[in-house]
């Protein structure tokens, strides 16, 4: 069973920084699709990154240049690096693991302030 663990989010100005993280339970890390994806109040869940096994990135085009996506597959940990924040970046952020199936971390709290 695939656990995911997210951490890294909080309350941030416009303009600012933060990273989120996201640790994976099980064997099947390194051969899965990783995505970052997010839910701001009232609107759909989208996708905003992912990663594929051997590095492949791609990107919503509404953080395209300002988020970067990477893996550490010796630490089963993807990471989502978040420049230049707006405040329209604030949503619960979610890791996602697809390899068969699809999982699910419990997400974490972006807030980004004026």
């Amino acid at each position: 069973q695939v656990q995911l663990v997210e951490s890294g989010g909080g309350l941030v100005q416009a303009g600012g920084s933060l990273r989120l993280s996201c640790a994976a339970s099980g064997s099947e890390f390194s051969i899965a699709v990783m995505g970052w994806y997010r839910q701001a109040p009232g609107k759909q869940r989208e996708l905003v990154a992912a990663i594929t096994s051997d590095g492949s990135t791609n990107y919503a085009d509404s953080v395209e240049g300002r988020y970067t996506i990477s893996r550490d597959n010796a630490k089963n940990t993807v990471y989502l690096q978040m420049n230049s924040l707006e405040t329209e970046d604030t949503a619960v952020y979610y890791c996602n693991l697809r390899h068969q199936k699809q999982y699910w971390g419990q997400g974490t709290l972006v807030t980004v302030s004026p």
